[in-house]
């Protein structure tokens, strides 16, 4: 499983604990990039994905040596649950000239002097081709870290078959989005031609408390209601605020249409006609041919919402080969080898050349409607508007703490518990953890 869910295990606060990983107060010097002589053989570490991707990084490395005769790739693959554990315990002058990373954890590598600014290494060719979604979530303190490959996001995927026997009609765009109310009745309609009359599949397999609830339960629920999970470095007030309330009390109401899916088949097995989930299910879902339809998310209020970000690329803050490495990363961005990638994992591309004539993603394309969304972009939560879709999650050092906490709350929530006081002892919480780390401003 490709992107955002890989977070879950990427991201743990124990993971991403800053005590003992350096920051800006234990004397890393920051990135010091060397260009070396743009020849010779760079050191590359990844996560040991799923064998098609794996096989896929392989292939596009091979490529790139036959391209040319000067560079040479050594790869080193982590197991995924190993992988921030390795960034985070070796010291900046340690880490490797060109390295994977999951997005969240993105700022806190660069608060801890682990990654270096991209702009005088790699190709502004390059840079200018990464899509809105996929830069916000590469972007710290205005200076890109990181490109990307591929992309995450999330849709409500539903049984035409099941929605025409319910006589209910789905929107096909951003902008038609059911209203949480609209959406509350299509449940009710759903629930009488679904033989468990639980029609709704919300992918609590995955588990609310982790990253899961954060990103892509949570998180668009959040931010289609008009709220944020931190407001000027705070949670406080954010967090906890009305409209949250509201809002994650309206997700919990559905608990009775909802089936726990604890087999992870009640989409593929017609038990449920709707599953809110990303696009990693795709091929699974597919068996269900033309009457399998993707559907934006509920619209809260403020328009529909998808999470988007997943692993990307950057440079080790040290290297001493930064213009080889720069030469490796235009190569893993160009379109071939965006297609390679992304034809192994189903992902959707996170180049703009890549992403207009993807098979899968492209105008006119089954999956359409996820490509579209990526491309209406909010960026960060604090710069989301009602027309844009897909949101970056907070871009902090602090967000192991922020999706620990949000999505536990929303666990709790969503077990019955009262809304107003479950987000306040989270915004507490996060509160308590930025002001012991000094808000994580260098």
């Amino acid at each position: 499983m490709a992107g955002i869910i890989a977070a879950a295990a990427a991201v743990s606060v124990a993971a991403l604990s800053l005590t003992g990983c350096g920051g800006p107060d234990t004397g890393n010097p920051g990135p010091s990039v060397q260009a070396g002589s743009g020849e010779g053989t760079i050191n590359v570490w990844a996560v040991d994905g799923q064998a098609a991707e794996n096989d896929a990084l392989k292939k596009i490395i091979s490529n790139f040596e036959t391209s040319q005769n000067k560079i040479k790739v050594n790869l080193k693959l982590f197991p995924s649950d190993q992988y921030t554990k390795a960034v985070n315990s070796a010291a900046p002058g340690d880490l490797p000239d060109v390295l994977d990373f999951d997005g969240p954890t993105l700022a806190s590598f660069v608060y801890n002097g682990k990654m270096a600014p991209l702009k005088d290494s790699v190709s502004e060719e390059t840079l200018s081709n990464q899509t809105d979604s996929i830069k916000a979530q590469n972007t710290v303190d205005d200076a890109v870290y990181g490109v990307g490959m591929m992309n995450a996001g999330l849709a409500l995927w539903g049984n035409k078959k099941l929605l025409d026997s319910a006589g209910v009609e789905y929107p096909t765009t951003p902008e038609g989005a059911w209203t949480a109310e609209e959406f509350s009745g299509v449940l009710d309609k759903l629930a009488a031609v679904v033989p468990g009359g639980k029609p709704l599949d919300l992918s609590e397999q995955y588990g609310f408390a982790g990253e899961w609830g954060t990103c892509c339960s949570a998180g668009p629920v959040i931010w289609s209601g008009g709220g944020t999970m931190l407001k000027d470095n705070k949670a406080s007030g954010a967090l906890d605020s009305e409209a949250n309330v509201k809002s994650l009390t309206t997700l919990a109401s559905w608990k009775k249409y909802t089936d726990p899916n604890a087999d992870g088949l009640a989409f593929p097995n017609g038990r449920v006609a709707l599953s809110w989930v990303g696009h990693w299910t795709y091929p699974t879902y597919k068996a269900l041919g033309s009457d399998l339809v993707s559907i934006p998310l509920p619209n809260f209020g403020k328009g529909t919402k998808t999470a988007s970000g997943t692993f990307a690329w950057g440079m080790g803050a040290t290297t001493k080969n930064g213009a080889a490495s720069g030469k490796f990363l235009d190569f893993l961005m160009s379109d071939e080898s965006v297609r390679i990638y992304t034809d192994a994992n189903g992902a959707p591309p996170a180049t703009k050349t890549a992403l207009s004539v993807s098979n899968l993603y492209g105008p006119g394309k089954q999956l359409q409607l996820l490509g579209d969304q990526l491309s209406k972009a909010c960026g960060p939560e604090e710069q989301i508007t009602e027309t844009c879709v897909s949101v970056t999650r907070p871009v902090t050092a602090g967000y192991p703490i922020v999706t620990d906490q949000v999505g536990k709350a929303e666990a709790a929530i969503y077990s019955g518990k009262d809304a107003k006081e479950a987000l306040s002892a989270a915004a507490r919480a996060i509160d308590q953890n930025f002001a012991d780390n000094d808000g994580y401003k260098k």
